[in-house]
């Protein structure tokens, strides 16, 4: 801060420089004395002067050590504002700090609550078992003591022990036969299907033949309706004794025979190994066909009476 020294002193001293005038009674004073008169003034104006300026600059020093002083404790002030400012920050990060340790030590809180109250609630539920079964083992000590009554009986079990192992043999063996018996219980019904199947393909088969000997036995009484007409024809040509009737006859024979041995043939699948001449042989064969057809016939008829069919051995 400066200061106008000019305005300063011209403040301070204007009303010190101003003399007052002597009044005209005073003019009788010679010159020389108006003069020391007038330096007198002057040297104590002066000396006055001098000390306002010794106080001035007394003043000053006070003022620049009082501005020193205040720059100083400014400064001060702003390491102090700053400082505070610092212990603000790392007291509201030690706040924020202090505040989330809180929060999570009530979350960990609330977490140890709800530990403690399921370790209750387990603490209950095991004691609620853990009664139970001595409930049970109290319960089931009568066969502990039948055990051991049975083990003192028999010379064959040294421990209890040997006795359970020998239960869950019996129990596994047990257990073991019964899937057997199931699995033969699945083949037997299987083999009851299959014979229930048989019984059908071979009782359709056994009415094709019916069908096919009914068919055969028409076609033989046919023949031999025909055989009992041309034999009598025969006979009627053997009686005239005419050669060209017993030729025909003959052949109209000879014919039906070879139509009803290659019908005989197909149906057997078979190739023909006879000779078409030889017409004896042919209706040996065709008789013993109609034979065994017969045969066959009775056979499934008497099956069929008794309720029985082919049985196939199971397996165990």
């Amino acid at each position: 801060m400066t200061v106008n020294l000019e305005d300063y002193f011209r403040s301070t001293f204007e009303d010190k420089l101003l003399v007052k005038m002597p009044e005209r009674e005073d003019d009788h004073l010679t010159p020389a004395t108006r003069l020391l008169e007038k330096r007198r003034e002057m040297a104590e104006v002066e000396q006055a002067l001098t000390a306002q300026k010794e106080e001035f600059q007394m003043k000053m020093e006070s003022l620049q050590q009082r501005r020193e002083e205040l720059e100083r404790k400014e400064h001060q002030l702003k390491e102090s504002l700053l400082k505070f400012d610092k212990f603000l920050k790392e007291n509201d990060s030690k706040r924020a700090r202090a505040i989330k340790k809180a929060h999570d030590e009530r979350e960990l809180r609330r977490g140890k609550e709800k530990d403690i109250e399921r370790l209750q609630e387990d603490i209950e539920r095991l004691s609620k078992e853990r009664e139970r079964y001595q409930k049970k083992l109290e319960k089931n000590s009568i066969f502990q003591k039948y055990m051991e009554r049975v083990q003192e009986s028999t010379d064959e079990f040294s421990e209890i022990r040997e006795i359970i192992g020998r239960y869950d043999t019996l129990v596994a063996t047990h257990v073991d036969l019964m899937k057997r018996d199931l699995k033969n219980q699945d083949a037997i019904e299987e083999e009851k299907g299959r014979l229930v199947k048989f019984t059908e393909e071979k009782s359709n088969e056994i009415l094709y033949y019916n069908n096919q000997l009914a068919q055969m036995q028409t076609r033989l009484d046919q023949a031999q309706s025909k055989a009992v007409k041309w034999e009598s024809k025969w006979t009627h040509i053997q009686q005239q004794n005419t050669a060209a009737k017993k030729t025909l006859l003959l052949g109209q024979i000879k014919i039906a025979t070879l139509n009803l041995f290659q019908l005989v043939n197909k149906h057997l699948k078979q190739q023909a190994t006879v000779p078409i001449e030889n017409t004896s042989l042919q209706l040996d064969k065709i008789q013993m066909f109609i034979q065994d057809l017969s045969q066959i016939t009775t056979e499934i008829k008497r099956v069929e009476a008794a309720g029985q069919g082919p049985k196939k051995p199971t397996k165990n």
